[in-house]
């Protein structure tokens, strides 16, 4: 009996320790990788500039980095090993500025972005209308026809009417203009007779005729009157566009001026499973008359800037203050050079009512970014930020001036003492560079997005860059390139001396984009503990001729340590 225990003692210690060993050798099973990347070249971007061979992604995260040997080691049976071949790896892109929903619109507007003529213009109307029923409205994408047509100018609600007269017509541009047709604007009950509220105009011929042009916030009664999407819609829509921004190797994006129904559908999107794009969200609430009801708005239910998570978070306040440099209408110091009237460009309120929106906004905690384009505009948007700096300081919230095309200089120091950002669009100097200089001269031209300058006087995480897509091609390598030459479409250079580096140009897209959301501890670099958002690149953007940055195609890009999309 005793020799039977002792048998059975040893035999159980044996099953023990044969449990043990099976225990250690699971162990580094249990902690490997989701997936390893090897053989790249991997510019991680961070503090050093280091570039390595390989990365280790482990529940959505990056783990570790280094050489390919070293992240083998790490595999295990169930570790899915990519072999990129010498292909360069950057981290997941961050456009700073975009409306990237109208990338997936593609087959509920007019796509007018193609239109070189009047006749192209009107043409592609025409055939979007024989897909529609009568009475059914008709919206267009959006455009820049004075920069895009051979004409240089809008299309009349007479040119609109004989591609489609029996639908109402509504074409939205780039902002701060529109069009309707004559049934778009009989349905809203506007005629020659209307007024139209501050800040804007029912533009009209000799004749005192209606020519359907609408300008600022005379858009807003059309925009009001086209029916909204249904909810399938618009959650097709969001999926189309975020796929559509992946293959661009743009993994967040900041939606630059969102209403409360895109945010709704938002965060329905996020909750589906099905988001693949990050999405800082700029809120864009109709300032109301009585600030009041603003104050009201912002008080809200309580959130702030910073409300959410890694995929859908509050990034703050869109204003609009004056208009653009390509429209004409971008507030500035000195008379524009062919006006006939003392003509400085336009602002959407008073800078005293400016000031009131932006210390009610900083009062509940809100960070605001203010749409400001000319100097004088910038003037007057810092004072703003510096009186709601007196009351409640702004100098850790990272308040932005979104755009600030024509910045000067001293202009950009007052805005580093406030510790506020620019978040800038070089892509508008790509196609629209020629029409910059027609409407405000070639010296003003040359200045516009003072790059390098910004660089210099307020530090590179203190700046951003996006495309303000739809306006701008979204392709952030097409953006970097016009960073690093400073040329348009026709080799024709704007202000040779703001060219930055190709460094300099991607941080921009980066490691400092992240910080616009206060996320550079979360992602912006290819480093141990943040988010595995990662592109494989067509070509080495370090190293191929400058002409060819713009042609770099993305391969793969991962979200999350996820594919999500794959040349």
């Amino acid at each position: 009996m005793v020799r039977k225990l002792m048998a059975f003692a040893i035999v159980a210690a044996g099953m023990w320790f044969a449990g043990v060993a099976n225990v250690e050798a699971q162990q580094p099973e249990l902690n490997a990788p989701d997936l390893v990347l090897i053989n790249g070249k991997v510019l991680t971007l961070d503090e050093r500039s280091t570039i390595t061979e390989a990365v280790a992604v482990a529940d959505g995260k990056i783990i570790a980095t280094g050489t390919s040997a070293s992240m083998r080691a790490l595999a295990g049976a169930r570790t899915r090993v990519l072999d990129v071949a010498g292909k360069t790896v950057i981290p997941g892109l961050i456009d700073t500025h975009a409306h990237f929903k109208a990338a997936g619109l593609g087959d509920y507007v007019v796509i007018m972005g193609r239109a070189k003529t009047v006749a192209e213009a009107l043409e592609a109307i025409k055939a979007f209308a024989a897909k529609k029923k009568p009475g059914e409205w008709i919206v267009g994408g959006a455009w820049h026809p004075p920069s895009q047509l051979a004409e240089k100018r809008y299309l009349t609600r007479q040119e609109i009417d004989s591609v489609a007269p029996d639908n109402p017509v509504y074409l939205r541009t780039v902002g701060h203009f529109s069009m309707a047709n004559s049934m778009a604007l009989q349905r809203i009950g506007i005629d020659k007779t209307t007024a139209a509220r501050s800040g804007g105009k029912f533009e009209r011929d000799a004749a005192g005729e209606l020519t359907g042009v609408l300008v600022e916030t005379a858009i807003d009664r059309v925009e009001k009157a086209v029916p909204p999407w249904t909810e399938d819609d618009e959650m097709r829509q969001f999926t189309i566009a975020e796929g559509v921004l992946n293959s661009f190797g743009i993994t967040s994006a900041v939606e630059g001026a969102t209403e409360a129904r895109d945010i709704r559908m938002l965060q329905k999107h996020v909750a589906s499973g099905k988001a693949t794009l990050r999405t800082g969200v700029m809120f864009r609430p109709e300032p109301p008359a009585d600030l009041t009801a603003w104050e009201a708005i912002m008080a809200g239910n309580g959130a702030s800037s910073g409300f959410g998570d890694d995929w859908l978070k509050f990034a703050g306040i869109k204003i609009f203050y004056d208009g653009g440099m390509t429209l004409k209408t971008a507030l500035m110091r000195e008379v524009y050079p062919d006006s006939h009237d003392n003509y400085h460009g336009v602002a959407q309120q008073t800078p005293e009512r400016l000031k009131q929106l932006i210390s009610i906004c900083n009062r509940y905690d809100w960070r605001v970014g203010v749409h400001v384009v000319g100097d004088l505009g910038v003037d007057q948007v810092l004072d703003a930020f510096e009186a709601a700096d007196k009351e409640k300081s702004i100098r850790d919230r990272r308040f932005v001036l979104i755009h600030a095309s024509l910045i000067r200089p001293e202009q950009m120091e007052r805005a580093q003492k406030l510790g506020a950002r620019v978040d800038f669009q070089n892509a508008f100097m790509w196609d629209k560079a020629a029409t910059v200089e027609r409407f405000l001269g070639k010296a003003t031209a040359d200045r516009a997005v003072p790059t390098r300058t910004l660089i210099e006087k307020m530090g590179l995480n203190s700046l951003g860059a996006g495309t303000d897509f739809p306006v701008n091609p979204i392709n952030p390598f097409l953006n970097m390139y016009i960073m690093v030459t400073r040329k348009d479409p026709n080799g024709n250079i704007y202000g040779a001396a703001e060219a930055i580096t190709r460094e300099q140009a991607l941080r921009l897209y980066s490691s400092a984009a992240s910080r616009y959301t206060f996320d550079e501890a979360r992602k912006g670099t290819i480093e141990p503990g943040k988010l595995a958002d990662i592109v494989v690149l067509s070509a080495d953007y370090t190293a191929v001729p400058e002409e060819q940055i713009k042609d770099i195609k993305v391969d793969l890009t991962l979200v999350g340590g996820k594919v999500v999309f794959q040349r």
